[in-house]
This record gives C-alpha cells, sequence and structure tokens, in this order.
C-alpha cells in the first residue's frame, strides 16, 4: 500500500491541526476575554491541545486516508477554511463547533467499504484515547492531567463522529450496516457520555 501526501494535503493538514489546538486551547482558557487577561495560559495550553486535540483530529483523517487507500481509492484530505476560522473565533467567543475538513476519496467502491472508511476515524479515537487512560491512572501530575484531556477529547471526537446524521460518519456507517451502526455507536456515544459527564479516574 502507497501512501502518499501532495504538497497541498500536507499544508492543508498542518494547517488544520494549528488552527483545531489554537481553537481548544482558546476554549479551555475560557474564552478570549480569559487568554487576553492572562496570555500566557495559551502558551501553556496549546502543548496540551496539540499533541489531544489536534493528535486526535489528525489521525482521525489519516485513518480514513488510509483505509480507502486500503480500498483502492484516491484519498486526500481538504481543510474547509471559512470552518476553521468559526471555529478559532467561536472559541474565542466562549464556545466551539469544529469541522475542519475531511478526507475526499473517489474510485469504485461498494457500500461495505465505504462503511469501513467512516468507521476507521471513530474508530482511532476510541484507540487514542485508550492510550491516554494509562498514563492518567498511573503517571499523574501535569502528564497526567495532559492524559485525561486526551481521554476526553477523543472519546468526545468519537461519539459526535458516529451521529447519524449529513456528512459525519455515523451516518454513512449506519447506510452501510445498522448493526455495525448499533454496535460500534453504543461504544462511542457510550464514551462520550461518560467524557461529557465528568468521569474521574483519579
Amino acid at each position: 500500500m502507497n501512501i502518499r501526501f501532495s504538497q497541498r494535503e500536507l499544508l492543508d493538514l498542518a494547517v488544520a491541526w494549528t488552527a483545531l489546538s489554537v481553537a481548544f486551547a482558546l476554549f479551555f482558557g475560557g474564552g478570549g476575554n480569559a487568554v487576553l487577561a492572562r496570555p500566557a495560559l495559551l502558551v501553556g495550553l496549546l502543548p496540551a491541545s496539540l499533541v489531544t486535540a489536534g493528535l486526535g483530529f489528525l489521525l482521525h483523517e489519516l485513518a480514513h486516508k488510509v483505509v480507502a487507500i486500503r480500498f483502492g481509492q484516491l484519498a486526500e484530505f481538504r481543510a474547509d477554511y471559512g470552518m476553521l476560522f468559526l471555529a478559532v473565533a467561536g472559541a474565542l467567543a466562549g464556545f466551539l463547533f469544529a469541522a475542519p475538513g475531511a478526507v475526499h476519496h473517489r474510485g469504485r467502491i461498494t457500500l461495505r467499504e465505504n462503511g469501513l472508511i467512516s468507521l476507521a476515524g471513530p474508530a482511532t479515537n476510541v484507540a487514542l484515547g485508550a492510550l491516554f487512560l494509562p498514563v492518567e491512572l498511573f503517571v499523574g501530575g501535569t502528564l497526567g492531567d495532559v492524559a485525561s484531556l486526551g481521554v476526553r477529547i477523543n472519546f468526545l471526537l468519537a461519539g459526535f463522529n458516529m451521529i447519524p446524521f449529513g456528512p459525519l460518519d455515523g451516518n454513512t456507517v449506519k447506510k452501510w450496516s445498522l448493526p455495525v451502526f448499533a454496535a460500534s455507536g453504543l461504544v462511542c456515544f457510550g464514551l462520550a457520555a461518560w467524557a461529557l459527564f465528568g468521569f474521574s479516574f483519579v
């Protein structure tokens, strides 16, 4: 399997990763007013955001690309610069909605293959959240706090993307197989709810 990235795609991935990480850092910091009052807060939060929200987004999209290529597709990520701007502007205002872009693929494909391409993204977020979990449980301190953020964000990303609506992954999975959607949705929605309503392991 030969995975290649065009210069345009690498630029889009870098811009989306950075913009989304800034948006999450602003949101974590309480919005624009809070960050302007304490600029060092953004500097401290940005690295954590890059390796939790940013990494979660990046690996989610790369999972779509890898599986699409595995099925013989031509696949490439394209950033949505308008939505990235809105994500940062919204975070400055104290709320967050992020739709940074998507992997576009083309070629002959079955409904099952398309469903598996879509499922790869949320599954990657679940796996990444699970990888952060032992660090939260056994390390503690600043690294443990960052890991806790990684668990929450990735479980929330998995749940959000499995919503069966519009262009979201869950809608494509549901069109392919209702039993697969029900099983994977149960996991993703359950973990997202667990993250959203304040679970704590330590």
